[in-house]
C-alpha cells in the first residue's frame, strides 16, 4: 500500500508517467419488448424481460498525473487482450516515454507473463523493458485511480442497459473524451 501511496506523491516525471489500470466486465442487453415512451402523464413503460447479446470488457488506463483516460473495449478478459493493451499503450499513447509505471489489481491477466505467452519473445522484452507493475495489495485496490474512474464511468455512462459493441464503443468515446477535454480525471491524491 505504502509503494503506491509513494508513486502518487513522487515528482511529476513526463518520461515515466504513471498509468492506473483496471478492466471491467460489461454484458451487453437488450430489450425483448420494445419500451412504450413518455408521454404528458405517463411514465415510459417497459418489459422486465431482456436479452443478452454477448458480453464485452472495459480497458481504462488513467494517466495520474496529466489526468487523461484512454478507454479500450475486447470482446474477453484474456491474457492476449491484456498483453495487446499494454501495446496499444506502449506503441500509440505513450510514445515518448522512456517507462510507464501501471498501478494495477493482482487479476491473474495482469502479470508480465500474458505479455510472453502473447508476442514473440523479442517483441515481448521491448514491452516488457518499457513497462514496470506495481499491484495494490488485496483489499486495497481503491488505491487505484483507475478503479475509481471506471466505477464513475459506470454511474454516469455505462451502467445501464447497453444492447450492442458498437453502441457501448460509442458512449465510451464520447464519455471519455468529454472527460478529457474537461480534465476531470485529474486527481490530487494525498
Amino acid at each position: 500500500m505504502y509503494t503506491i501511496l509513494k508513486l502518487y506523491n513522487e515528482e511529476y516525471d513526463p518520461k515515466y508517467p504513471i498509468i492506473c489500470f483496471d478492466e471491467k466486465h460489461k454484458p451487453l442487453i437488450g430489450d425483448i419488448i420494445e419500451k412504450i415512451p413518455m408521454k404528458p402523464g405517463k411514465f415510459e413503460k417497459y418489459d422486465y424481460q431482456y436479452k443478452r447479446n454477448g458480453t464485452a470488457n472495459i480497458f481504462v488506463a488513467v494517466d495520474f498525473n496529466k489526468g487523461q483516460r484512454y478507454i479500450m473495449l475486447t470482446n474477453r478478459r484474456t491474457k492476449s487482450d491484456f498483453a495487446y493493451y499494454i501495446k496499444h499503450l506502449v506503441d500509440k499513447v505513450f510514445t515518448k516515454d522512456k517507462k510507464l509505471k501501471i498501478i494495477t489489481d493482482s487479476l491473474n491477466t495482469h502479470i508480465y507473463a500474458s505479455i510472453l505467452e502473447t508476442f514473440e519473445f523479442k517483441e515481448a522484452l521491448r514491452l516488457m523493458s518499457k513497462i514496470t507493475f506495481y499491484y495494490t495489495p488485496k483489499h486495497a485496490s481503491w488505491l487505484n485511480i483507475a478503479e475509481i474512474e471506471i466505477n464513475v464511468t459506470d454511474k454516469q455512462c455505462t451502467g445501464r442497459k447497453i444492447s450492442n459493441k458498437n453502441l457501448l464503443i460509442s458512449e465510451t468515446k464520447a464519455y471519455q473524451d468529454y472527460r478529457n477535454e474537461k480534465n476531470l480525471n485529474k486527481m490530487e491524491f494525498q
